[in-house]
């Protein structure tokens, strides 16, 4: 990159972060940031503990808009990326993604922002990418969150089910996944009576790239089995589980319960696979009961 371009992306940060002051929500910062070959959009909102929370498949960091304000005013700095290849971040064609890539790129986000500990979660695929930040750098952590997720590598229908989202993505687009995807992610009585919750969800799923979608699924699909790390996690975990999550149902997040020491479980009712966006309330209220004995 040559000084002119590094001059007009410190540049392009600046204006993006000093309209986001001016028009969003107080305190309120976003940008992109130059990580490992790609251009990683980031949100930051508030001051206190820094809090990072990872999307799962195929989203964004708008997975949780609706968190940002209710943890900010809690006291605590909240950071979402979009990974590669998602929302408004890019990646180079020759590495569009994979669980070592994802955890990296995390991690030099905070980085970037001069972050040396966090509260660090992650939603779905966020999980694995979690561990496997977690078997990286055990000490960036004060604390972790697993919602809606598991540690146990996927099965051979399991496998098969993300290659074929791989494949329809590749065929059909990005948003043809949303209506693969939606009836897992909300309950049929928020489908049926917040319309408007199952749009957000299908804009967020239209935005990632293809390259992005084929990575994501395979990283879902190839994931290693991340249950002997469980049993190494030293820092305070809550995990958070929609008692109607059809994808990872409450069976995995009470095994990862009695394998973590010290871990906290909340079950979210009337919630399925988005729980932190579908009951973002009571997901607000969890994490910072919770969150009030990790400092």
């Amino acid at each position: 990159m040559t000084t002119l371009q590094k001059q007009m992306t410190t540049l392009s940060l600046a204006l993006c972060t000093t309209a986001t002051l001016a028009g969003g929500s107080a305190g309120m910062q976003e940008g992109m940031l130059d990580v490992n070959g790609a251009s990683i959009h980031y949100v930051s909102q508030g001051s206190g503990t820094p809090m990072l929370l990872l999307h799962g498949y195929p989203l964004s960091g708008e997975l949780f808009a609706r968190n940002r304000d209710a943890l900010a005013n809690a006291g605590y700095r909240v950071i979402t990326i979009d990974h590669r290849g998602y929302g408004k971040s890019t990646a180079p064609a020759s590495d569009p993604g994979s669980l070592e890539t994802y955890a990296k790129d995390a991690l030099a986000v905070l980085d970037k922002l001069n972050i040396p500990k966090a509260i660090i979660g992650g939603m779905s695929m966020g999980g694995p990418i979690t561990f496997e930040m977690y078997r990286e750098a055990p000490d960036r952590f004060m604390g972790m969150i697993l919602i809606d997720t598991l540690a146990n590598p996927a099965g051979i229908v399991e496998q098969h089910l993300w290659k074929g989202m791989a494949q329809k993505a590749t065929t059909f687009g990005p948003q043809s996944l949303a209506p693969e995807l939606l009836k897992d992610m909300l309950t049929g009585q928020t489908r049926m009576n917040k319309p408007g919750d199952a749009k957000t969800l299908t804009d967020i799923v239209s935005q990632a790239s293809v390259a992005g979608d084929v990575a994501g699924a395979m990283v879902l699909a190839n994931r290693p089995d991340s249950v002997p790390t469980l049993k190494t996690i030293r820092v305070p975990t809550l995990i958070l589980e929609g008692l109607e999550d059809t994808v990872y149902p409450p069976e995995f997040s009470m095994k990862m319960m009695q394998n973590i020491p010290n871990a906290k479980l909340v079950i979210i009712p009337g919630a399925a696979h988005a729980a932190i966006f579908e009951k973002a309330s009571a997901a607000n209220a969890a994490i910072i009961d919770w969150a009030r004995a990790v400092r």
